[in-house]
């Protein structure tokens, strides 16, 4: 896992909990992790999603080492179905809990990495907090963000 320049709280996750990475991580990591655009092609299972997740968790946690983190999204998941939620809990919700207790473990503070979901289902009011309080990794499904991301100022 250090090879991949991960934080060693997320590497020691990461460990701890898989024990070692699929072929699609091990392929996608370096070509993540040196900030190209990449497309992971692999059978549903072998991990492409935690490895995007976990290499963009690890720059969200080093960077709320340094300072706190800007209210801002830096992080946009584009999904085409709803059904995915389980997909986000088991590789977005569960790996930021955990990494964040082995931050808070190692480091003595807790490091505040937001995610949030919009989809055409989210009202008026839940979009307006999103504005306020922008997350740091958003989650997007609708049948247009298949297609396009959004621009700034309509992020949410």
């Amino acid at each position: 896992m250090q090879s991949y320049r991960f934080h060693p709280a997320v590497a020691r996750w990461f460990e701890q909990t898989f024990g070692s990475p699929t072929e699609p991580q091990l392929r996608g990591w370096p070509a993540i992790q040196s900030g190209r655009h990449v497309v992971i092609s692999a059978p549903t299972g072998s991990g492409k999603t935690l490895a995007a997740f976990l290499a963009s968790l690890d720059v969200l946690f080093r960077e709320g080492v340094e300072a706190d983190l800007p209210d801002e999204t830096q992080v946009v998941y584009v999904s085409p179905l709803k059904a995915l939620s389980n997909d986000i809990r088991k590789n977005l919700q569960e790996p930021l809990a955990g990494i964040r207790a082995l931050f808070g473990e190692t480091n003595g503070r807790e490091i505040d990495v937001r995610a949030e979901v919009r989809t055409g289902d989210t009202t008026a009011a839940q979009r307006q907090a999103l504005i306020k309080k922008p997350p740091h990794i958003l989650r997007r499904r609708n049948p247009s963000t298949c297609y396009s991301l959004p621009i700034p100022g309509d992020a949410y």
